[in-house]
């Protein structure tokens, strides 16, 4: 009887071995993957023609879109049909429940540059902090089953107005700011006409079931892509092409279970930058960005190819990025917060990234990126994984990690990283548990178990 129940449990605990040992995160990222809403739409179709749009880049649309949208809701939802031609849209783009517009081969959406067009003011989050400010070109509140698809392209014209806000918006900005820090209620944090705060190209709020497919965008204002507070996301073969400051490609802030596949961006700023809130707005909601997925896109950028950070306040977990080719960054891999952020980055894992010629750092934690300096609030970073990463070229340093005394950043492992040519190889101050698993700078393997280095500082983008 005690061999029997002794061969039972050599089994039980040999095959517990062998599936922990064939399990993997990245079963993880498949499962988030199977799991999402491919966001359908009944087989019903509306042509915007019928609603009395005229394709030829002078009669205003905006009408038309919201009579079409509203029919296309009320009715149980379908497609809006946007045939080739170009649409002057004199306002926001308003989606409402279970509606897919869906812009054909040809079809251009071209907004208006005029600020008026972009009121009343409506509730968003500007860099992380909740307000009401100008629409965003496209905007969506707390509504479901939504799409914008096709080959079509849509014109955000953000170069021939917003883009000039930015010389002048400090002070509005440290307005808002200040409105945060002292939790002055959201209802009185009013923006919008008189301010220079520029609205965001696509933002879905508080929404459920996204979907942004097929179409090329060109010249945002602000952000691109930027959903708030959603669930089940996904940005699937989207060109953005867009080269205003700030113009983000992606930002999903305070989302969980979230797609992003076969992109190419080429971008003002960070091509993807996760985020989950600025300090007190971010810890009164306490939501993360989590589950989220980054796979099979290309990018180029004039700041950071793939980021987390800096506004993560509400924590950011369960990241999954592999198979990106990041022709030029200033850094390719960036994880950063600040003194401010409190919030933790956690269970990241990057595989298969190529990155041509980077100006910073290949790979970066940095946890005392610039900010306002309200308190210390370090930022957990922990578990992280990076592996097979090729670079041609940093013209700074390869790696840069660091932590705080009070708290290190710990849990991080690079694998089978490859830099050809760097200035500095690496950077390590305050980490515990930092592994590099052959890692090559300069043809040079670094330690396996590196000691702490420091390095001239480097630049702050």
């Amino acid at each position: 009887m005690q061999k029997s129940f002794l061969i039972v449990f050599i089994l039980i605990v040999t095959n517990t071995a062998n599936l922990a040992a064939k399990s993997s995160p990245w079963d993880i990222a498949d499962k988030i993957v199977a799991e999402l809403n491919p966001v359908t739409f009944p087989d019903k179709t509306y042509n915007i023609a019928d609603f009395g749009a005229v394709a030829d880049g002078r009669m205003p649309c905006k009408g038309a879109f919201d009579k079409a949208i509203t029919q296309c809701s009320d009715q149980g939802g379908g497609r809006i049909i946007v045939p080739a031609g170009t649409y002057y849209m004199n306002g926001p783009l308003v989606f409402k429940s279970n509606v897919n517009i869906h812009l054909e081969d040809g079809a251009i959406l071209n907004f208006s540059s005029n600020q008026e067009d972009y009121l009343p003011a409506v509730i968003t989050r500007w860099e992380g902090t909740e307000l009401f400010n100008y629409s965003p070109l496209i905007y969506a509140y707390h509504v479901q089953n939504i799409a914008l698809t096709g080959k079509g392209t849509i014109n955000g014209n953000g170069s021939k107005k917003f883009s000039a806000w930015a010389d002048n918006q400090n002070i509005d900005k440290e307005i808002l700011r200040r409105m945060g820090r002292e939790n002055l209620p959201i209802y009185r944090r009013i923006f919008g006409e008189g301010f220079r705060l520029r609205p965001g190209f696509i933002e879905p709020y508080g929404c459920v079931n996204v979907r942004i497919e097929g179409i090329t965008i060109k010249d945002s204002p602000f952000w691109v892509i930027h959903p708030i507070f959603c669930n089940n996301v996904i940005v699937r073969d989207v060109t953005v092409d867009s080269h205003n400051r700030n113009n983000d490609g992606c930002d999903p802030e305070s989302c969980s279970n979230v797609l992003i596949e076969g992109c190419t961006f080429s971008t003002g700023d960070d091509a993807i930058a996760i985020k989950s809130g600025r300090d007190n707005d971010a810890w009164r909601i306490g939501q993360p960005t989590e589950n989220v997925v980054i796979r099979n896109c290309t990018f180029w950028s004039k700041i950071n190819g793939v980021c987390i950070g800096s506004e993560i306040s509400g924590g950011v977990r369960n990241v999954f990025i592999e198979n990106i080719s990041i022709l030029k960054s200033s850094n390719a891999i960036y994880f950063k917060s600040n003194l401010d952020r409190g919030g933790y980055i956690e269970n990241i894992y990057v595989r298969n990234i190529q990155a041509d010629s980077v100006r910073t750092a290949l790979v970066r934690v940095e946890p005392n990126y610039k900010g306002e300096r309200s308190g210390f609030h370090p930022t957990l970073f922990n578990k992280i994984t990076v592996e097979n990463v090729t670079c041609g070229q940093t013209n700074e340093c390869a790696i840069s990690m660091a932590g705080f005394p009070e708290l290190p950043i710990r849990n991080i492992t690079l694998k089978n990283i490859t830099v050809d040519k760097a200035v500095s190889d690496y950077r390590l101050e305050h980490g515990e548990n930092i592994i590099f698993e052959n890692v090559r700078v300069n043809g040079e393997k670094l330690p396996e178990k590196p000691e702490a280095k420091k390095i001239k500082k480097l630049r702050v983008l």
